[in-house]
């Protein structure tokens, strides 16, 4: 008999569901012998001068409290950073907040500015997470679906948007490079975006922890465009193959920081001590660390594309992060979950099903390859030769 208690809990809960990502990779993991091109984590460790800085900290007895916003010195190398890289200029005394890694920006920016009834546009496809967040706070999401235009909102379905949902939208998220399709967001691009955010008194949310990892042109920030609106979310994961550290953080004008301090103060204190110290050695010391990872990235990013294309999985070519997110050939099962089942158990690799990632994301798979060459190498063999056994099966062959 189930504990009555768990009917009192906070009704929004019924609304959420589990990660369907971690789902089907805990599923995907109970097969022996699977390749897993699923979560999105560096196959990267940690540079080794990260990890001496993080043991000269503990040798130094670093293991108290620091301030709630994060040490100056970690709050100054992010600023530094942020100036050098993307050319957005925050204060490190008030206008940065270090978090527990990018989830806990995501989860303490969302609580703070959502009130009840709200509205939040989100681009789709898009990382999962921001929409439970949005709904745990009683805000409605509001999905602009960007796969007739390359997964690239257009200026003209913003407007249509705002038009349409009036003075309720409280906010708009943006994730790029983006989480699953890898594309990203080009300086014209923002630009045109920007001139019609600017008209509406909204915040503009940016997740830009892909920053590091563009291939070709570097990556541009919203914030260049629009500091006042914008609320940056970055940290160490991915720039620094750094995502067990658990270091991210916000940053925005003086008076919003203030307000996510709050809830950031009550949530977790501060972030890990150590982690922080290591953090400040990764911004200061390793600004350029993920250009040797984006090397790599790159190749495997056009092997892996070559191959599905040659299969006849049809998507964009990324132009950030470590996804690919194609589309199933017609001749093969259309539903995601179903396609991905089937992989996973006849070809033993593992890739996640697109319809994880919202409206825009039907039949897609989102393949990481953050994952060494070998994988990378034997999964697409295993995957050419699933798709030719069913294709034989129905004398449908692609030469």
């Amino acid at each position: 008999m189930g504990n009555p208690l768990a009917a009192k809990m906070k009704k929004e809960l019924d609304l959420l569901k589990p990660s369907d990502i971690l789902k089907f990779d805990q599923e995907a993991s109970a097969i022996p012998g699977i390749l897993k091109l699923t979560l999105g984590e560096p196959d990267f460790n940690t540079p080794e001068h990260i990890k001496e800085a993080g043991r000269r900290s503990i040798a130094a007895n670093r293991s108290h409290y620091t301030a709630s916003a994060g040490t100056p010195e970690l709050r100054r190398a992010i600023s530094r950073f942020m100036d050098s890289k993307y050319h957005v200029h925050y204060d490190p005394e008030n206008e940065i907040l270090v978090t527990a890694g990018a989830t806990e920006a995501i989860f303490a920016t969302l609580t703070s500015v959502i009130n009840p009834g709200d509205k939040v546009l989100i681009p789709t496809p898009i990382f999962p997470l921001y929409i439970p967040v949005a709904m745990l706070n009683r805000a409605e999401p509001v999905f602009m679906d960007t796969s007739d235009n390359g997964f690239v909102l257009s200026p003209e379905k913003l407007e249509k948007a705002l038009k349409e949902q009036g003075d309720a939208v409280k906010a708009i998220i943006f994730n790029f490079p983006t989480n699953p399709t890898g594309v990203t967001y080009r300086r014209e691009d923002l630009k045109k975006l920007a001139d019609i955010l600017k008209k509406h008194e909204i915040f503009v949310i940016c997740d830009e922890i892909y920053s590091e990892l563009t291939y070709g042109a570097a990556h541009v920030s919203m914030a260049e465009f629009l500091p006042d609106q914008t609320i940056i979310l970055n940290g160490a994961s991915k720039s620094h193959a750094m995502t067990g550290w658990r270091i991210g953080f916000i940053c925005a004008r003086q008076e919003i920081v203030r307000k996510l301090g709050t809830i950031h103060q009550f949530m977790i204190t501060s972030a890990t001590t150590m982690a922080q110290d290591a953090a400040q050695e990764a911004f200061e010391k390793g600004m350029d660390d993920g250009a040797v990872m984006r090397v790599e990235y790159e190749k495997r990013r056009d092997f892996v594309y070559k191959k599905m294309q040659a299969l006849g999985f049809d998507c964009p070519k990324p132009e950030g992060a470590f996804y690919l997110f194609p589309k199933i050939p017609d001749d093969l099962i259309q539903d995601s979950m179903t396609f991905c089942r089937d992989l996973a158990r006849k070809a033993k690799v593992a890739v996640i099903p697109g319809d994880s990632f919202g409206p825009g994301s039907k039949s897609h798979i989102r393949i990481s390859y953050a994952a060494s060459m070998d994988v990378l190498e034997e999964a697409m063999n295993r995957i050419e030769k699933y798709v030719n056994e069913i294709r034989n099966a129905k004398g449908s062959v692609i030469k």
